[in-house]
């Protein structure tokens, strides 16, 4: 990888341009430089980011932040905004929230954020690597719910398996084999798994036999350790017996070969013993990156619908919105921001229009959380904050009624729902009026006990939940803002509802002090049968460049090329046509490597 100046970039025409320097965009580039590629990539945020000393410099940023968000160790630009999830407010009826980079129509906020800076949201994602079930890509055949993928979980295996051995993913194949999910025979991870925390075997004893009973159906509780982006012991049967050798940290690479526990996984690993783009990046030879180019608009050739350009405007300081307006081409051009990203240089190019698909369907994983306290010192606050998942609700006939949802079990106490540690030691203070020895013994019989879950509950694509442009709401540089436009429908809370029961069922059971509350000032409140409920946003951003089998019904087809434009390629989340219940960055590096191979043949098709 190297970083280029303005004039480099505009004095040749590559084989690939490809807007957005993340996940995506990482996975992209290390797969087209292998195959020998020109590649230049456009990052609208700052770089330079294999500079060990700059990241731990991040690093500082969030110790010293009160607010442990996603992006507190990365500061913003006004060229390059992006979302806080302190900016997230309820929204009153006929109202717009514009306090943020989004606009929010609603009726409810869209909660989920992401970073714009080289390295994209990999820099600050939790690790979470689980595979789709078979049944997510076939949700209206089964279920009759949302629409089917244009390809099966077999289509996807073999890139599974390539996604899996350059991100790094940590976990044993016997642990995941439920709920259909299966495995090229002799397959093993590149490590093995992470080690369940005392939480999660205390779970795993106190739930051992318990089962629910539905309908006629009985279904087992099960716990499983959840596959991780995050460096553990090499397995040695990986690769035929060749082995693993795990990535350590960019710009020092003696560190972060296997994680320490150092808590704080989200948002920034101390040593990068957790996997973000830059890794990759740093292992391409001839790619280029030219950064604080924020595209702005594709150029469309009238006649034959291809992309003969990208229009960027290359800003300098933070603090001025002055820049320099480019024009950069290529062969193959793609978009590999974010869900929100792509349909907002879409929408502004006025691309892909045949469909009227572009940002629509936007989805996420909305996440209803419960608290409370142990019976016991459980170990909270050790660890990575999350090491396994309870998955007996992530797939099942009850999907024609109900939406599915993955019950993770946090190992960072009441962190999520209540800022502990902070929060809980200040309230001894405040209202308690505790000190000295006192303050010491009932931190010390308090925290400990802090159980926290969530319930990471499926959304069904619906064309009302959309990304929208305004002339009116623009940024510094006179880009369009993402207006919003999101709410969360019933077969979504008909989920959360049951599965906060099972929760209080699963609580019963432990001997849990249940102290959950929820209040009409959450963002994601909601009441069903006179309960109050509320949600909460988890980043998982996609569906709003869908693919599909016709360009009637979908933005791209089965390899993300654009149905309206030959040499466009859409990548990410936003293709996902359902979201199921899976942290969506596998599945997004997984198509990603599909797609790359796609791009490769054709250009050496090109070029023979």
């Amino acid at each position: 990888m190297r970083t280029i100046d303005v004039q480099e970039a505009t004095n040749r025409i590559y084989d690939v341009v490809i807007v957005g320097a993340g996940f995506a965009s990482a996975i992209l580039s290390k797969e087209l430089d292998r195959a020998g590629c020109s590649v230049l990539v456009l990052e609208a945020g700052v770089g330079h980011e294999d500079d060990f000393g700059k990241y731990l410099r991040h690093l500082h940023r969030f110790m010293r932040s009160p607010a442990k968000i996603p992006n507190s160790p990365f500061p913003t630009s006004a060229n390059a905004p992006q979302p806080l999830v302190t900016d997230v407010h309820p929204i009153a009826p006929g109202t717009l929230d514009t306090a943020g980079y989004f606009v929010q129509k609603g009726p409810v906020p869209f909660e989920s954020t992401y970073t714009r800076r080289q390295g994209g949201t990999s820099l600050h994602w939790f690790g979470s690597c689980p595979r789709m079930l078979p049944e997510d890509f076939v949700m209206q055949t089964k279920f009759g719910r949302g629409v089917d993928w244009p390809i099966t979980y077999e289509d996807i295996l073999p890139y599974y398996t390539r996604a899996e051995e350059l991100i790094g993913v940590s976990a044993d194949v016997e642990d995941q084999t439920y709920h259909g999910i299966f495995f090229p025979e002799g397959y093993v991870y590149p490590m093995h798994k992470i080690p369940q925390s005392y939480l999660d075997q205390w779970f795993i004893q106190g739930l051992a036999g318990m089962t629910e009973s539905e309908n006629g159906d009985r279904h087992e509780v099960l716990i499983r350790s959840i596959p991780q982006a995050r460096n553990s012991i090499p397995n040695q049967l990986y690769n035929q017996g060749r082995g693993y050798k795990p990535q350590g940290a960019v710009g020092n690479p003696g560190v972060g070969l296997r994680c320490m526990g150092n808590s704080s996984c989200l948002p920034i690993c101390p040593i990068q013993a957790r996997y973000n783009g830059l890794k990759t990046f740093i292992q391409t030879k001839d790619v280029e990156v030219l950064n604080q180019a924020v595209a702005s608009q594709l150029d469309i050739d009238p006649e034959t619908g291809r992309i003969t350009g990208v229009k960027c405007k290359v800003w300098f300081e933070n603090s001025s919105p002055e820049h320099r307006p480019i024009t950069v081409r290529s062969s193959v051009v793609i978009l590999a921001a974010n869900a929100i990203e792509n349909a907002k240089l879409l929408l502004g190019s006025g691309a892909c229009q045949t469909s009227d698909q572009v940002g629509r369907n936007l989805m996420d994983h909305p996440a209803i959380l419960s608290w409370g306290l142990a019976p016991q010192n459980i170990g909270a606050f050790r660890g990575p904050g999350l090491t396994s998942t309870l998955v007996t609700y992530r797939g099942g006939a009850f999907r024609k009624n109900r939406a599915a949802f993955v019950f993770e079990i946090g190992n960072w106490g009441w962190n999520w729902p209540k800022n502990a540690p902070n929060e809980t030691v200040k309230a001894f203070i405040d209202q308690d009026n505790l000190y000295g020895g006192l303050l010491r013994q009932q931190i010390s019989q308090t925290i400990p006990r802090q159980v926290r879950v969530d319930l990471m509950t499926e959304q069904l694509p619906s064309p009302s939940n959309r990304v929208t442009l305004d002339s009116a709401w623009v940024d510094q540089l006179g880009n369009h803002r993402p207006v919003i436009q999101y709410a969360v429908d019933d077969y979504t809370q008909d989920g959360m509802v049951f599965g906060r029961a099972f929760t209080q069922r699963v609580f019963q059971r432990l001997g849990i002090e249940d102290y959950t509350t929820y209040s009409d000032s959450d963002p994601g409140y909601f009441t069903k049968n006179g309960e109050p409920f509320a949600w909460s946003g988890v980043g998982h951003i996609a569906g709003t460049h869908r693919m599909g089998t016709s360009p009637q019904d979908s933005v791209v087809n089965r390899d993300q090329q654009a149905w309206d434009h030959d040499n466009l390629y859409v990548v990410g989340c936003g293709s996902f046509p359902t979201l199921g219940t899976s942290n969506p960055s596998l599945t997004m590096a997984a198509l990603a490597c599909a797609t790359a191979e796609k791009i490769v043949t054709r250009i050496k098709t090109c070029q023979s």
